[in-house]
């Protein structure tokens, strides 16, 4: 059997566990049973965001975590249902502790987005793309035409 074509969990290695629970709590995200500061995660849109200590999870992937944070290029994304959502949506992430990185602005591919950071790093882009659809517990279910 192949890989399934599906991303089911998302785990961000973390050096400061509580105060990233704090950063996402100060956002409205619950966490689901079992969380604590040693592993905790969110249940968003039909995928587990975790986070988990970043030498645990080097030691777990074969990895060595850098000296000090750095961008890994990858970024995240919460898409939103409307256009001007997105500069709501930035505003609550910066008052919850969000480093801004891009303010909100219309994008050539058609949408708008803005990017923050959480408080190690982790880059969140904030879009609303014109193709999106969403269930009812905002899984995404199609995109564009």
């Amino acid at each position: 059997m192949p890989m399934p074509s599906r991303l089911s969990v998302v785990t961000v290695g973390v050096r400061d566990l509580p105060l990233l629970r704090r950063f996402y709590a100060a956002l409205g995200w619950a966490e689901i049973d079992g969380s604590d500061d040693d592993w905790t995660a969110y249940l968003v849109g039909g995928v587990l965001f975790a986070l988990y200590p970043a030498a645990e999870l080097a030691a777990e992937a074969g990895a060595e975590v850098p000296p000090t944070p750095t961008w890994s290029g990858v970024t995240l994304a919460c898409n939103v249902d409307e256009a001007d959502d997105v500069g709501t949506a930035f505003d609550a992430a910066v008052r919850a502790g969000a480093v801004p990185i891009a303010e909100p602005q219309t994008r050539e591919w058609g949408g708008r987005s803005a990017y923050v950071a959480d408080p190690e790093g982790t880059r969140w882009e904030i879009a609303w793309a014109p193709g999106a659809r969403f269930d009812e517990r905002g899984a995404l279910t199609g995109f564009g035409g």
